[in-house]
């Protein structure tokens, strides 16, 4: 028997994980609960996969799952309002889809007798309906109880997904590191673009002309770890170079230039560069944070 699959709020988060374990052919069943009288335009919804429901109701026996897409500070609302409807169907795991927060917000559902976790994809999900392709072969932050770990694993795995149990108390530096390796990496490559604007570039080739770079950075760092995929100036310990562009940069970018320079300069310790380049990029570096 395939999942029974209840989400609590239709946002981006919820729609592509549905539609992508839709895909995976290992749904039964999909049921969505939203505040709008009407369904969002989705494929899940417009080929009549999924059921709609305006407002909240209670999830029906046999289903296997509850996915709550809602906000974070919405999580305790929705948790009552869920607990309001009703003891669990056997056997049903609930999970929050949020990156930071443990299971605390669930504690309504564990008294009605939902095993209760975190499933959290880390996977940048900007579009409901391309996000279904990205979800395959990610990871998922699990948190909770054996018995919603356990669902979570059975859950993902059509995707060819593996799951990372995070200790709930250590949510939060997981959910640190997801921001800095997705909505940071967004703000790196616009302050990028920017200065290519500043450089000549026209606007509407600027980011198409840094993509390549950055795909290449990307693949470079999976196969070859930090200290291999490393270059550029810091790494090599030019600093005429790194001085030359310290001198050239708006105060906003020169910042982010030398704390982003930080950071490389110990990767590039670890890769073998001398001490006293190392000293030298480091006060340079330091007086302009």
């Amino acid at each position: 028997m395939g999942e029974r699959l209840f989400f609590i709020g239709p946002g981006r988060a919820g729609l592509a994980l549905g539609y992508a374990l839709w895909k995976a052919g290992n749904v039964e069943s999909i049921l969505y609960c939203g505040r709008k009288t009407d369904p969002p335009a989705h494929p899940l919804f417009i080929q009549g996969v999924a059921r709609y429901v305006f407002g909240l109701e209670g999830p029906e026996p046999g289903t296997t799952a509850v996915l709550l897409g809602v906000p974070d500070e919405a999580l305790p609302e929705i948790s009552m309002a869920l607990a309001a409807h009703g003891d669990s169907p056997p056997g049903c795991a609930v999970f929050h889809l949020s990156g930071a927060l443990g299971t605390d917000p669930l504690a309504p559902l564990l008294e009605k007798g939902y095993s209760v976790g975190t499933l959290h994809p880390l996977q940048s999900l900007a579009d409901p309906v391309l996000g279904a392709e990205q979800l395959k072969g990610v990871y998922f932050a699990v948190s909770g109880e054996p018995a919603a770990i356990s669902a979570a694993r059975r859950i993902v795995n059509p995707l060819g997904s593996s799951v990372l149990t995070i200790p709930v108390a250590r949510r939060p530096l997981y959910h640190a590191a997801a921001v800095f390796a997705s909505n940071y990496l967004v703000g790196l490559i616009g302050a990028a673009g920017r200065l290519m604007v500043q450089a000549g570039v026209p606007e509407d080739e600027a980011l198409q002309a840094i993509l390549p770079l950055a795909r290449g950075s990307l693949e470079n760092l999976g196969r070859l770890g930090p200290v291999g995929a490393l270059t550029g100036p810091v790494s090599r310990g030019d600093v005429e170079t790194v001085g030359l562009h310290l001198r050239t940069l708006e105060a906003r970018e020169r910042a982010l230039y030398s704390s982003l320079g930080l950071e490389i300069l110990k990767l590039a310790g670890e890769g073998g560069l001398d001490e006293n380049s190392m000293e030298e990029l480091k006060e340079m570096l330091e007086r302009e944070k």
